[in-house]
């Protein structure tokens, strides 16, 4: 990989665990080359951040201009927030499969079916006998076990990811739709639907939601074995594998934590519209990729960031919104959202084969 060449070969050692330790560590500084003045500070992890910063900070500037108090009220940036939080959990998710070389295509036929297998009559029966939780345990475990198929079969099937989780898309909304006889199921759980739509100082619970999971999954990324691992497996595979880290079994985890992601983001979306629905999540599997690309994730591997797929996904809610306050079409928002994908792709492009001149 061409942003990953400290790890292009196997490290030599006394070990196992003495290679795999340094593979990680050859991992996480991948991609940081030591340059000095501004063009090493853009190319930095703060400076990619910085720039998104930026780009946001001009989109609310253009929201108040063109929308005026409209846009710049409070209850319109928690809707931001709350539109954002759906996606942004599915988004961090997605930075760790793309980190580690893969992709998923199935995320929102995932979130779907999970929305659907946790409303139906007989789960929420046993949740008005016990506890809610019985609903949030169950769209876990639905998430969770898509995941886990997604992961097996790319990783012990040696399926390709695409063809992978675009089967998963197609069998996960098929089930959905056959579980939920195509019509849209109502939430009866009070107690669940109380619980994320109250707030705390102010600020939903499904937008805490959204920054606790997000703070775990960089805690995740940057200050564990594990993120380390998927740093190198997406690298180099090959050269992890020789390191001594279980390519195959990391893979399968990956898939497996994001299907756990689409199991919260269906609490939340059913907690927000009280229903499950097969039609949950269409296209959201190209608006948490989008996030995550635009975020400065690399696509073949190798590099990943939480912040800046936080930044991605608050950067296409607030475009979506002035776009609405606007009354401009949705077709408008797909062209902007698309360009915005390709200049961000063919940025990462001109700056990695910068970095390896």
């Amino acid at each position: 990989m061409t942003d990953n060449p400290t790890i292009g070969t196997a490290p030599q050692g006394n070990g196992a665990g003495s290679d795999t330790a340094r593979v990680e560590q050859a991992a996480l500084e991948a991609g940081s080359t030591r340059r000095s003045g501004l063009p090493g500070i853009l190319r930095s992890s703060a400076g990619r951040n910085l720039g998104l910063v930026v780009a946001l900070v001009l989109l609310c500037l253009a929201g108040v201009i063109t929308a005026g108090d409209r846009f710049a009220t409070v209850d319109n940036m928690l809707t931001i927030l709350r539109l954002a939080s759906v996606v942004g959990v599915v988004s961090i998710g997605m930075t760790f499969v793309i980190t580690g070389g893969g992709i998923d295509l199935s995320v929102g036929a995932i979130l779907a079916l999970s929305s659907v297998w946790c409303t139906t009559l007989a789960t929420q029966r046993l949740a008005e006998d016990t506890h809610w939780m019985v609903i949030v345990t169950t769209a876990l475990l639905v998430g969770a076990g898509c995941g886990l198929v997604n992961g097996l079969l790319i990783a012990y099937g040696g399926v390709v990811p695409f063809i992978a989780t675009l089967a998963m898309l197609a069998s996960a909304r098929g089930l959905a739709e056959i579980i939920s006889n195509r019509r849209t199921q109502i939430l009866t759980a009070t107690g669940l639907r109380d619980f994320f739509n109250d707030e705390v100082v102010g600020v939903p619970v499904i937008v805490i939601v959204f920054f606790l999971v997000s703070a775990a999954g960089w805690v995740l990324l940057n200050r564990t074995t594990f993120g380390r691992r998927t740093i190198a497996v997406g690298g180099n595979p090959e050269a992890a594998r020789l390191a001594g880290i279980h390519v195959k079994r990391h893979t399968v985890l990956l898939y497996v934590l994001v299907g756990l992601c689409c199991g919260i983001a269906a609490v939340m979306l059913v907690a927000r519209t009280t229903t499950g629905s097969s039609t949950h999540g269409t296209l959201l599997e190209l608006d948490a990729i989008a996030a995550v690309v635009i975020g400065g994730t690399l696509l073949t591997g190798g590099r990943g960031t939480v912040v800046g797929s936080v930044l991605g996904v608050l950067i296409f809610t607030t475009l979506s919104n002035v776009f609405t306050l606007n009354n401009l079409s949705i077709s408008a928002q797909s062209v902007v959202k698309g360009l915005i994908i390709v200049v961000a792709v063919l940025l990462q492009q001109r700056l990695a084969s910068r970095k390896n001149t």
